[in-house]
């Protein structure tokens, strides 16, 4: 019986890994394949990560570093920007990377252990694998990620091809229409492989192109998948579509038609043939694994389980989350559904269980009411603090203030779970955090009026930082300071400013 069995050994298990090992916790890691980060040795298609790899920075300092460093995992010893210079690497330089990791670390990672069922067991879970073994735990992590491919319905879906199995080799398409299903990265780097060899290219779903520089969420079209984008803006054959396929129909001469339902065209509907289809739609969570007892319930239309801020399934105590699973608390908003993102979720839940399962309270620094040094350490944050930076307005620090007249300083913690914390159910304290503004009417997002007013800090939409104070559970008062260009804000501006707040709020802490 183990405290804790984890599915799947990709980046998030390892790193989940890496911290019950320093916690000292009884856990198992299971991997259905013959190594870790399998996942990374196929996809992306095309062998080319859209997390940023930026090795010179300027900066020679760790956690500001891993602000443009969306690969490494959290540890003090191994870095990814040491495997490859390249700002957009290879997936297999991470595979590489994730092999190191498990082994500089010592990971217990049981390989070639394929997980069958996931049931309940007298205490806990119990997991069977294909080789007929039964392993036990009181608490099961899952951190598979969205591994089964989304398939749309309609009919005729069946005569697509699959984006994770079709040929990457644009001469097997020579001369043809190809219809590519989908409009996000994994379709749009689909066509771009295409545009050279075929007659043209369609991409096609309901939704309209959302592009990543304007909505600020990664997972949204980049700019390096974008190729495709600029052939259809300048009508060189290609065509993106916002339509519904209502179906698909093989034609006589073994090509296809597909009945399309324009979104934006007043129920307009158009035949447009085509001699292949290729379903780039994303991928869902799997749950064909779990008995019903333990079936975790699904949210998004079943693309993720759904959880409590603390990473939890609702309706299945004891069975968490980790990794790309976790970004169902901020579900295309932040950054959960990557590395860069969920590295610092899996190091808050590390220290949730450490609270909630094994009486091991999360501490911070502490220092005295009128101690000088707290516009050093909010300006400090604010100019270092990666997952703050990564996870803007989903992650923040803490500064609680507590009757003995000790000031509490928590670093690195979910703002959804420390909202809804017994610990600070009763407490006054502060979150810091960088957000956005409303940025929701700007259709030019290089070109926002920049105000450098402090009066007018709170209608700023670029990404800056917001003071907001708490007592009883409420939120009785909000601060933001005037964005900086290169987020540096160790100048005089800001250190007046939160003197000044402080002062007011918590008596001479400071002084400029």
């Amino acid at each position: 019986m183990y405290d804790y069995l984890v599915l799947g050994a990709g980046p998030a298990g390892l790193q989940l890994g890496y911290f019950f090992n320093q916690l000292g916790f009884d856990y198992q890691i299971l991997e259905g394949s013959e190594s870790v980060g399998n996942f990374f040795k196929k996809f992306p298609r095309q062998r080319r990560l859209i997390s940023i790899n930026k090795v010179v920075t300027g900066f020679d300092d760790p956690e500001m570093n891993l602000r443009w460093d969306w690969n490494s995992l959290l540890n003090d010893q191994l870095k990814f920007t040491d495997y490859s210079s390249k700002y957009f690497p290879s997936p297999d330089e991470l595979v590489r990377y994730l092999g190191d990791f498990h082994e500089r670390f010592d990971i217990n990672v049981r390989t070639s252990f394929q997980v069958t069922r996931v049931a309940r067991g007298p205490a806990g879970f119990q997991v069977t694998g294909a080789c007929g073994t039964v392993l036990r735990s009181r608490y099961l992590v899952v951190a598979t990620g969205l591994s089964k491919p989304h398939v749309p319905d309609f009919p005729g879906v069946e005569l697509c091809e699959d984006y994770g199995s079709v040929s990457m080799d644009p001469n097997d398409f020579y001369g043809q229409r190809v219809l590519v299903l989908g409009k996000g990265n994994s379709a749009l780097e689909t066509a771009n492989n295409l545009v050279e060899t075929t007659a043209c290219v369609h991409i096609c779903s309901p939704e309209p192109v959302k592009l990543a520089w304007n909505t600020h969420f990664v997972g949204h079209a980049r700019a390096i998948n974008n190729i495709f984008l600029e052939t259809y803006q300048l009508k060189s054959q290609n065509v993106v579509l916002d339509a519904w396929v209502e179906r698909l129909e093989r034609t006589d001469d073994g090509g296809l038609m597909c009945h399309i339902l324009y979104t934006h065209a007043r129920g307009e509907r158009r035949l447009i043939p085509f001699d292949r289809a290729i379903l780039a739609t994303g991928f869902d969570f799997d749950a064909s694994i779990y008995d019903e007892d333990c079936t975790p319930e699904l949210a998004y239309k079943g693309k993720l389980p759904d959880m409590n801020a603390q990473w939890e399934s609702v309706n299945v105590p004891g069975m968490y989350f980790a990794g790309a699973l976790m970004q169902m608390r901020d579900f295309k908003k932040t950054m959960s559904g990557f590395i860069h993102g969920f590295r610092h979720n899996i190091c808050a839940l590390a220290k949730i269980l450490a609270e909630k399962n094994h009486d091991r309270p999360w501490r911070g620094a502490t220092a005295q009411r009128e101690n000088s040094e707290v516009v050093d350490w909010v300006i400090d944050r604010f100019n270092r603090s990666a997952s703050m930076f990564l996870q803007p307005g989903f992650f923040g620090d803490v500064l609680v203030v507590h009757e003995d007249g000790q000031l509490e300083f928590l670093a690195d913690g979910p703002l959804q779970f420390l909202s809804n914390w017994e610990r600070l159910e009763k407490a006054t304290y502060y979150t810091f955090s960088l957000e956005y503004g409303d940025y929701s009417h700007i259709t030019d997002s290089f070109a926002i009026d920049r105000d450098p007013d402090p009066s007018n800090a709170h209608m700023i939409e670029y990404l800056h930082p917001i003071i907001r104070k708490y007592q009883d559970g409420q939120c009785t008062g909000e601060h933001h300071l005037v964005e900086d260009l290169e987020n540096d804000y160790d100048k005089d501006q800001y250190r007046k400013n939160l003197t000044e707040f402080f002062n007011k709020e918590l008596g001479p802490v400071a002084a400029v």
